[in-house]
């Protein structure tokens, strides 16, 4: 069984546009792959959204609810398109 690691994810600074980053490899998240954690159903952690990075050699699972508590309205994020 592999160990699964978990990361914060990062508010880029100074995007016009929310953006959040990978904790592991600072990739951009994708925001097809930020996902709302209801009831923990997607990772065994205690998170409210979480951030799947899609860099080929990472695919870390990042925790984003402290990322988005610097965004002035998170729920912006998930009404853009990516």
């Amino acid at each position: 069984m592999t160990e699964q690691h978990h990361f914060t994810a990062i508010l880029a600074k100074g995007s016009a546009v929310p953006t959040l980053l990978c904790g592991h490899c600072r990739s951009i998240l994708s925001r097809s792959r930020i996902f709302r954690n209801k009831g923990n159903q997607h990772q065994d952690m205690e998170c409210k959204t979480i951030g799947l990075c899609s860099a080929d050699d990472c695919g870390a699972v990042n925790c984003c609810d402290e990322a988005l508590a610097g965004v002035d309205n998170s729920e912006r994020l998930f009404s853009i398109a990516s």
